[in-house]
């Protein structure tokens, strides 16, 4: 049976992707066999290293505390970093000159920084010319990077899902009489919110991760932060600490990739299921309406 995407293989290829599956299996059965017994040597396995993650010890003072921090951070650079990349996003497709190429050249100046240069120049600016707290700077310094490095890279995808709606959906919208602003938000955006929300998803898990550098640099209290202490104090458990944290990165971004297939499925089922039987009286009314808008 011959696929769209590929030719049916033969008995020659299905042997040897057996011979290649079996071979992967016993190289990553190796792999993880070494790691194992490397750990148990050096004692990284034992009970005691990992026994304060079974108590309510090590979570409350440090993974909690931790994963809060992480949360807001987080959380604030997205509520911030979404409409400012949908606005940017916007007006990089402007017809009008003093819009778009402002709106070009801070999204490409953004790109092209990394995150974590614009974290330390937030936090030197705060220190500089801010009241801000020593406490509270990290903080502001991390949202900060995060909402100026994300909503350029956020703008870039919704210019590039409202591009990749076929011309036919803008041309209708004109000849009915909408004005692009109308077209903008009635017709281009909610059709290419769909299209979209896969990228926009990962780059909010970029989010997520990058909160990690202002605890590595900037001092900000975050989980990754957290294994230094708690390793020192549970006795240089550091592959047990960094084992916990990581799993509970995991959870938050599977939950939030989890809820976004769960929004974009019931987007997709609300765009099939959302249209009516238009009677024929009705559809001649509305062109008849169409018909005086365009003439006027």
């Amino acid at each position: 049976m011959t696929s769209v995407l590929y030719d049916a293989q033969g008995p020659r290829a299905k042997r040897r992707n057996v011979l290649y599956t079996v071979l992967f299996v016993l190289v990553f059965a190796a792999v993880a066999w070494w790691v194992y017994t490397e750990l148990s040597d050096k004692g990284q396995l034992d009970w005691a290293k990992w026994q304060p993650f079974v108590h309510g010890e090590a979570w409350t003072t440090y993974l909690l505390p931790a994963l809060k921090n992480t949360l807001i951070a987080a959380a604030v650079s997205m509520i911030i970093a979404l409409p400012l990349g949908a606005l940017f996003g916007i007006a990089r497709l402007s017809d009008h000159a003093w819009i778009r190429v402002p709106a070009s050249v801070v999204v490409e100046f953004f790109r092209a920084i990394p995150v974590l240069i614009l974290m330390i120049f937030g936090l030197a600016l705060f220190a500089e010319y801010s009241n801000l707290s020593s406490d509270d700077r990290p903080l502001y310094a991390v949202v900060t990077g995060l909402v100026l490095y994300n909503s350029a890279v956020l703008a870039e995808i919704v210019r590039a899902g409202i591009l990749s709606l076929p011309k036919g959906q803008t041309e209708a919208a004109q000849a009915i009489g909408l004005r692009k602003t109308q077209t903008m938000t009635s017709i281009l955006l909610p059709q290419a919110v769909t299209a979209m929300l896969p990228a926009i998803v990962s780059q909010l898990v970029v989010i997520v991760k990058d909160t990690a550098l202002g605890g590595a640099i900037l001092t900000y209290s975050e989980l990754m932060a957290s294994v230094s202490p708690m390793s020192s104090y549970y006795g240089a458990n550091t592959i047990a600490s960094f084992t916990v944290v990581a799993l509970i990165y995991v959870v938050l971004n599977f939950s939030l990739t989890s809820f976004a297939s769960w929004l974009e499925r019931r987007l997709r089922r609300g765009r099939k299921s959302g249209g009516a039987v238009v009677p024929p009286s009705a559809a001649a009314d509305i062109a008849g309406t169409a018909g005086t808008g365009a003439a006027a």
